[in-house]
């Protein structure tokens, strides 16, 4: 598995579904979709998304600091 981190190519928003896409070894579209179909439930999907956009480092920050 791969750190968690919002990549800097192929984020549509803020990243945070691509990020979860990359760690968990699924496409992007895949974890978008599953996101959509999460807001249907009721929960506070919009508040993860975005703590997780203010919480999640960028790609670019990660890599500097190794």
């Amino acid at each position: 598995m791969t750190a968690l981190a919002r990549p800097t190519h192929g984020r549509m928003i803020g990243g945070v579904c691509a990020a979860l896409a990359r760690r968990f070894g699924t496409s992007a579209t895949t974890m978008r979709v599953i996101f959509l179909l999460s807001c249907l439930l009721p929960g506070p999907q919009f508040l993860v998304y975005i703590a997780l956009w203010i919480l999640l480092p960028a790609e670019d920050k990660t890599r500097t600091a190794w």
